[in-house]
């Protein structure tokens, strides 16, 4: 099957990123948000990004203003998703937000098309309980920046089908991403172990151990990371790592997954990393 017509959901830091590297592979967005002026801010950053995708990723297209608007559509109304070929929902860890919205969902897109849920913490299996259609829900765990990574993690719940499987790893194919299969368990492989390294090193800042840059390079120059775990923490959202971490401590109930209180005071500061423009590091 190919690909045109992709419904985006949450217009935050996923949900750019996701439009992005969809517009940049030639498929159409509705990327819908519950607010204006975040649909607002979302479109600048859209356009700011794939003006210099050319720049960090070679063989991106070079497209001009009017290109990429023509090829998305932004929308405070959910109905538009209703003759999408795919949906991708990236809004908050919420369960009841999520468990709203999939409902929803559920009775605006047709029967057969499938709900993928960027989710870090959730199960996918709990999010496929709130429609009709548990065997077309399926985790996908986009990595930001979501156009520079070229593999993800998929989540097959209980239910999910081996067709779904195969449909969304079609889809992931033609935006050029490979598909690493996993079960379904709270936090998956990746933010089970990516949340614990981001918590302990905002525990070493707090026990004032060692700086930020400092122990970010550590990380970079010692072990050859890409991003140290403060950086990577500014740049996912403090408050989406405290959220994660609260997700991850309910459904375990393990007390490593308690969140640093230097971390939960951050967020309560709104120091939020790269999206306030001051988490760890300042980015004004």
């Amino acid at each position: 099957m190919e690909f045109k017509k992709i419904g985006v959901i949450g217009a935050g830091v996923m949900g750019i990123g996701v439009s992005v590297d969809l517009i940049l592979n030639n498929l159409d967005v509705i990327l819908i948000d519950t607010l204006e002026e975040q649909l607002e801010k979302a479109k600048k950053e859209i356009l700011e990004t794939i003006r210099f995708a050319p720049m960090l990723k070679k063989g991106s297209p070079k497209l001009s203003q009017e290109e990429v608007l023509a090829r998305i559509k932004f929308s405070t109304d959910l109905n538009e998703v209703s003759d999408v070929d795919f949906v991708v929902e990236n809004i908050t860890e919420d369960w009841e937000l999520k468990k709203d919205l999939y409902s929803k969902l559920d009775k605006i897109c047709e029967k057969d098309i499938c709900f993928g849920v960027d989710t870090s913490c959730l199960s996918i299996t709990q999010v496929a309980s709130a429609t009709e259609r548990v065997d077309k829900v399926i985790g996908i765990h986009f990595m930001n920046p979501v156009y520079l990574k070229p593999t993800l993690e998929v989540m097959k719940g209980f239910h999910t089908s081996e067709e779904t499987i195969a449909l969304t790893k079609d889809f992931l194919s033609q935006i050029g991403k490979n598909a690493i299969v996993v079960n379904d368990f709270p936090g998956f492989v990746s933010n089970r172990i990516s949340h614990l390294f981001m918590n302990e090193a905002a525990f070493v800042i707090q026990d004032d151990l060692a700086q930020p840059k400092d122990v970010d390079e550590i990380f970079k120059k010692c072990f050859g990371h890409t991003m140290g775990p403060l950086e990577t923490a500014d740049l996912i959202g403090l408050d989406t790592v405290a959220n994660s971490l609260k997700v991850l401590y309910e459904s375990y109930q393990d007390p490593k997954f308690r969140c640093c209180p230097l971390l939960k005071k951050m967020v309560d500061a709104k120091l939020l990393g790269r999206k306030t423009g001051r988490g760890f590091y300042n980015y004004n």
